[in-house]
């Protein structure tokens, strides 16, 4: 059976000794996430912490920090379901009753995705004008603008269809009723407001802060825009999501969330918002947003509140990323028969490196895919994809850079997009919502005969370069402190046989693979910042020969990376006996 609520699964994982009780007195500006960040990168347990400072409010962090407690809160591994979902779908496509017979288990759990109505629910037990400054909401960075809401479900209605649309959003605390609404680029909220906005009307708006597991996770699922995020919880759970009536807003809310804030984002209302650190470990740029108006709040009793670290990867979104990938992730097979699996890096954001394997059936199907892919939802945002055959692992980033060296070629398997969507948060091209995208071909027949290069010495054409590391033969990567783009220019004219040179640098830790896809793909606008050791144009065409090198160095307009402040590292490096004594 799925848990009923967050303090049901809480319990679960106190018996199982994946949750740890913080009976000290802990500030969630700053020294929250510092403590979080450690427990997370030594795969701890969650945290439950029982005296936020200001709050009498318990405070929930790293909920979903491991696989293990994801695959606790789904109840089964993640690729179980995506494989459930396609191998069903095969069985009833022609329609016949055997298939249909055989997909009965599927088909009953798709009746569970119409949420169930209830009169009274215990996300309303208390009924409360809003006051933010009582919960522990976070101020996870020091340069962040202040405190802010970060693991807020946002349910919104289309203002014609009433299809429901959950994501999760930031909402800066703007007032003890007010908060930003960070509506990104292609996210279904931001579609629900756009269209109300064309009319000139408000948008009605609830905001779910902890509720169920398998909700929680669903607000994160890159579903399609108009798939209710609701009912897909219905369907993993395999019961319905029980819903009640708002009590100040025409719209049903999850009958056993933690807390629910209702209110409403008015029509060209924009307030500026931010910088704030994000997930792709740097401050995301402030700029004007919508403004979100809250008129009740409800609670259950004894109510707890969950947040999470957004900040420089892996945080626990790497963990529900995975998870979603491999529940989602075989539904675009459907739609793209060819390809034979795919996965998007956390190290590197997700949005900034998709790897897909796939078969090429026919003349630059592949070309086809990746086009198919670029309009496909969040997969729209992607800004690097790399596409390898079918017998190559695409989670396996080694595997894919060997296939680098054997099948790339600049010249004919590259496609460089100069003006198309990209994150919001994404900065490189120093335009929001707008960059560039490189699509790289490496499934193909091989284009190289010869051994791969062995011995490669850089520093002998350039000794500017500090560190530099070749990774399986095909990327050679170098950390420099200044003028990078000189010193690239010179290595993509120098003999040494590799197929990419990568500058990066030097926070960033070439020999940890997580890093350096971080290091590397947040760090660069493909047309804005690639070099070749030739580059010619065919009438309208460009042509690529050669070593491809790229600057993933920071730049000069570029925010600042994350980093926590030195005296918050020493405040619970002296603390840290306090925080887990029993």
């Amino acid at each position: 059976m799925p848990f009923s609520d967050l303090q049901d699964f809480l319990r679960y994982l106190e018996r199982h000794g994946q949750l740890k009780r913080v009976r000290a007195e802990v500030d969630p500006e700053l020294e929250v996430t510092e403590i979080t960040q450690r427990v997370l990168q030594e795969q701890g347990p969650a945290l439950l912490f029982e005296r936020p400072k200001g709050s009498s409010t318990p405070l929930l962090m790293n909920l979903f920090g491991t696989m293990n407690r994801v695959r606790a809160a789904l109840g089964r591994e993640p690729a179980e379901i995506g494989n459930e979902l396609i191998e069903a779908f095969h069985r009833v496509n022609p329609p016949s009753l055997k298939g249909i017979w055989e997909s009965r288990a599927v088909i009953k759990r798709a009746l569970m995705t119409h949420p169930s109505r209830i009169r009274s629910a215990r996300s309303q037990e208390i009924v409360e004008d809003p006051d933010l400054s009582a919960l522990p909401i976070l101020n996870c960075w020091r340069g962040d603008a202040g405190r802010f809401i970060t693991y807020g479900m946002v349910l919104t209605s289309h203002p014609r269809t009433r299809r429901r649309n959950m994501g999760l959003y930031r909402l800066q605390v703007f007032g003890k009723d007010v908060t930003g609404m960070h509506w990104q680029s292609m996210k279904g909220g931001r579609g629900h407001y756009w269209e109300a906005e064309q009319e000139g009307d408000d948008l009605e708006v609830a905001v779910v802060i902890g509720a169920d597991p398998i909700l929680m996770m669903a607000a994160i699922l890159p579903l399609p825009e108009d798939i209710d995020e609701i009912g897909f919880a219905g369907f993993l759970r395999g019961k319905r999501v029980p819903m009640v009536r708002a009590k100040t807003i025409d719209m049903m809310v999850p009958a056993n969330a933690e807390f629910v804030l209702e209110g409403v984002v008015p029509a060209r209302e924009r307030k500026m918002e931010g910088p704030f650190g994000d997930h792709f470990g740097h401050y995301s740029d402030a700029a004007e947003f919508p403004v979100f108006h809250i008129r009740k709040i409800t609670h259950r009793r004894n109510a707890i509140y969950a947040g999470t670290v957004v900040g420089k990867p892996p945080q626990e979104d790497k963990f529900i990323g995975i998870a979603a990938g491999e529940m989602v992730g075989p539904l675009i097979k459907v739609i793209n028969p060819n390809i034979v699996d795919m996965c998007a890096y956390a190290g590197a954001g997700f949005h900034n490196l998709l790897v897909v394997a796939a078969k090429e059936r026919h003349p630059k199907e592949l070309l086809k895919t990746a086009m198919s892919l670029l309009g496909t939802g969040q997969l729209s945002l992607t800004k690097v994809m790399i596409l390898v055959g079918q017998h190559c692992d695409p989670t396996d980033f080694r595997a894919v850079l060997r296939e680098l060296w054997y099948r790339f070629d600049p010249e004919d398997h590259m496609w460089l997009l100069p003006f198309a969507p990209l994150d919001t948060l994404d900065f490189t091209s120093f335009k929001m919502h707008i960059g560039s995208k490189l699509v790289i071909d490496a499934a193909g027949e091989m284009v190289a005969k010869s051994e791969p290069p062995r011995g490669v010495d850089p520093l002998r054409f350039d000794r500017r370069i500090e560190h530099y590391k070749l990774l399986e033969d095909s990327l050679l990567v170098v950390r420099v402190r200044h003028q990078a783009r000189e010193i690239l220019q010179n290595l993509v004219q120098a003999p040494l046989g590799v197929r990419f040179v990568v500058a990066v640098s030097p926070d960033v830790q070439i020999d940890n693979d997580e890093n350096l896809q971080w290091g590397v793909f947040t760090r660069f606008d493909p047309a804005r910042d690639m070099f070749f050791t030739q580059q010619t144009f065919v009438g309208a065409r460009p042509v690529y020969r050669g070593i491809v090198g790229i600057d993933a160095t920071w730049k000069e307009g570029y925010p600042a990376p994350l980093e926590m402040d030195e005296s918050i590292v020493k405040l619970v490096d002296k603390r840290w006996g306090e925080y887990f004594k029993f």
